[in-house]
């Protein structure tokens, strides 16, 4: 029987298996699908195979479908509603709008950054990943927000945005998140639980770790003994989820610095005609403990070149 032949069995056999999700699961997990991987097949299977997918953090199968699409069911606080005509005012990215040269833009921007994260070859605490600046007022919050925005419109992936300048918190403003009650209390309160904190939104694919309420050496915080923990207990928890850190500026901080050494990836965040080279050279030094950072060049007019957005990793550059 001839490879197309064989195809064309094999459709008509998931046609008639349609009405039997059981079967037509067996069939797909081992017989003729992976032996003759043809793109009819392939695609027929992709529906059957995704509705036994669900997130690891999502609620069990009884609960409402407004909660069941939640990524997040085990957190304990109220759903964020983010405003998205507000967001779009502002110029940022929201999952209503995928179609648009902002979303592409960010498309380049990430996929390095989940391969690393989560790809075959993902590299060591690869899903915890700083986006940084070396001086303020460069754009990092607002890359940080929109990596988060691209990041959550995949299909299979989740997101948790952490508000990590616990000294300017600027991701409130933005999201209309709630200030009190977070990283800093995570930090400090030995009887809260992670899920105690998170926020889920109205995106399903992403939750936010606020700041917390203000407090004396809030930034030493972020080098403590215990943001080590914590740092470790995110990455083995949700091994499977993107976990963006918006931290405090390098230069400024010697926080963001000690944060950085137990991130897997960093993005740098460079102001156009605004950042001289010099800063951005002493920044990077600061951060050489990260063998992976991406650097991102904002505010830079459109040129016919397309997308700013180069790769680095210390040692092997890469495009």
């Amino acid at each position: 029987m001839s490879t197309i032949e064989q195809a064309a069995k094999r459709l008509e056999e998931m046609r008639r298996a349609a009405a039997e999700p059981s079967a037509a699961d067996a069939g797909i997990a081992a017989g003729p699908l992976d032996a003759v991987p043809t793109p009819e097949a392939i695609v027929r299977g992709v529906p059957s195979r995704m509705t036994t997918v669900r997130s690891p953090l999502a609620g069990p199968p009884g609960l409402e479908a407004s909660q069941r699409g939640m990524p997040f069911a085990q957190a304990t606080r109220p759903r964020l509603e983010i405003d998205f005509a507000a967001l779009k005012r502002k110029s940022f990215l929201t999952p209503d709008a995928p179609q648009s040269p902002l979303a592409d833009e960010f498309r380049i921007v990430k996929r390095p950054i989940m391969r690393n994260a989560l790809g075959p070859a993902k590299v060591r605490n690869g899903n915890l990943v700083m986006v940084t600046s070396a001086l303020p007022g460069e754009g990092k919050t607002y890359t940080a927000v929109n990596l988060a925005m691209s990041v959550a419109m995949e299909y299979d992936t989740s997101v948790i945005l952490v508000d990590g300048d616990v000294a300017h918190p600027d991701i409130p403003n933005i999201l209309g998140s709630p200030a009190e009650t977070g990283l800093l209390e995570l930090l400090t309160n030995g009887s809260l639980a992670i899920n105690d904190v998170l926020v889920p939104t109205n995106v399903e694919n992403l939750a936010i770790l606020p700041a917390g309420a203000q407090q004396g050496r809030a930034t030493e915080l972020l080098a403590s003994a215990q943001m080590h923990r914590t740092l470790d207990e995110l990455s083995a928890r949700y091994a499977d989820l993107v976990i963006i850190f918006d931290s405090p500026p390098l230069l400024p901080t010697t926080e963001a610095r000690e944060l950085a050494t137990h991130m897997g990836q960093i993005v740098m965040v460079v102001g156009a005609d605004s950042t001289q080279q010099h800063a951005v050279k002493l920044a990077l030094t600061a951060i050489e403990k990260c063998e992976i950072v991406l650097m991102l060049l904002n505010k830079a007019a459109k040129t016919d070149i397309g997308s700013y957005g180069g790769y680095y990793r210390y040692g092997t550059p890469r495009g």
